[in-house]
């Protein structure tokens, strides 16, 4: 699919960036290298590239693009509908009630489950009652953003997760919920949400 000039030159600024430090770019270092004000417009273009399959976005990360190699065309991935969360908290399921297939993008390459939404607790995530959760199930110490994780063992729940300092601050999902900090021994991360796929 063809690219328009501005895609191009945000393609090969993103491709140079990669080579050159190791690491994507972040939205708001392409839009400083673009004379882009408005985190908008660089999300737009960005999303017009995984449109055009030239890159994949991994969901809730701030580095998170990778380069789609040509010549290649990824499988889907099949991924098991292995719980819900209702009103914040994890309830998984004895056994998965169904297997879907899911683009490869969507996935980092480890044990990844699907998670139904109950209820709109969620709302403000722009997450809806039914829609699919995305979540790599591997344990994960450098985790941030969407996560699942249980407190001193306790019940496992959605959180917003961020590190700061050696220290764990742990964040409801509404606003004005309150934020926990703890010593990162006492959260323990089962699980990281990739994605989000909306069934119509």
């Amino acid at each position: 699919m063809a690219l328009t000039r501005r895609q191009r030159e945000i393609y090969d600024f993103i491709r140079r960036f990669i080579e050159e430090k190791g690491y994507a770019p972040s939205l708001e270092e392409i839009g400083r290298a673009f004379g882009l004000r408005s985190a908008a417009t660089v999300h737009k273009h960005v999303t017009n590239l995984v449109r055009k399959g030239m890159i994949r976005r991994t969901w809730n990360q701030n580095r998170s693009i990778d380069l789609v190699v040509e010549g290649r065309a990824p499988r889907a991935v099949d991924a098991p509908l292995a719980g819900q969360v209702i009103a914040g908290r994890v309830v998984a399921y004895e056994a998965p009630h169904e297997v879907m297939a899911i683009p490869p993008w969507l996935t980092r390459g480890g044990r990844t489950a699907l998670y139904a939404v109950a209820g709109d607790d969620l709302e403000h995530e722009r997450i809806v009652d039914g829609d699919l959760l995305v979540v790599d199930e591997g344990r994960d110490a450098r985790a941030e953003g969407l996560v699942f994780v249980a407190l001193d063992d306790g019940p496992l729940t959605l959180r917003r997760l961020r590190r700061r300092d050696r220290l764990v601050h742990v964040a409801g999902l509404r606003p004005g919920d309150p934020e926990t900090v703890v010593s990162d021994s006492r959260a323990a991360v089962r699980g990281v949400v990739l994605g989000m796929i909306r069934r119509c």
